[in-house]
């Protein structure tokens, strides 16, 4: 597992879809994941220390994990398949380990309400993951992946493919 952190929320251009953008610590290789604006909205108002007069989703969620005894240890983006990204919360209850099947956007919205580490599975970086050219500033893929998961992935190159990092290079300057 590689420790992330949540670098942006971004709206691509081409769809106005809402992408969250991971960035592995220490290095200049990111991993966007599309969400969904309900979810977009959940962590930048966590990640900006918006209050709000009732509880979100993710507040809820937060609330019955830790009403229940239970903590969050970390999330994890464990898979990547067709497009559709695979994210697991680790949980711990009276000694017990848990991993719990989530949606990347949700585990994300709950990390951030409890300080929750992130992390990606190596082989989910080595699909999807993105260096940013240091000189250029664009995103250059450094997917490995055979022919078949290509043709499942192509709307997501195809995104890439339209994503400007050029503020990427300004911010780490």
């Amino acid at each position: 597992m590689i420790e992330m952190t949540i670098d942006s929320i971004r709206v691509s251009l081409m769809n106005y879809q809402r992408v969250v953008i991971l960035r592995e610590k220490g290095t200049n290789r990111y991993l966007p994941i599309w969400i969904g604006p309900a979810e977009a909205d959940a962590i930048a108002v966590k990640l900006q220390n918006v209050e709000l007069s009732r509880p979100l989703t993710h507040d809820l969620l937060q609330s019955v994990i830790s009403t229940l005894g239970a903590s969050v240890d970390y999330v994890v983006v464990t898979g990547l398949k067709e497009d559709t990204f695979y994210a697991n919360l680790a949980l711990s209850i009276d000694g017990d380990k848990l991993d719990i099947d989530s949606r990347p956007s949700d585990a994300l919205a709950l990390a951030v309400r409890v300080g929750a580490p992130i992390y990606a599975d190596e082989t989910v970086l080595e699909k999807a993951g993105i260096m940013l050219d240091e000189e250029s500033g664009k995103a250059v893929p450094e997917g490995k992946v055979d022919e078949q998961e290509l043709k499942g992935l192509s709307a997501y190159k195809d995104f890439i493919n339209t994503l400007d990092l050029e503020d990427f290079k300004k911010r780490r300057s």
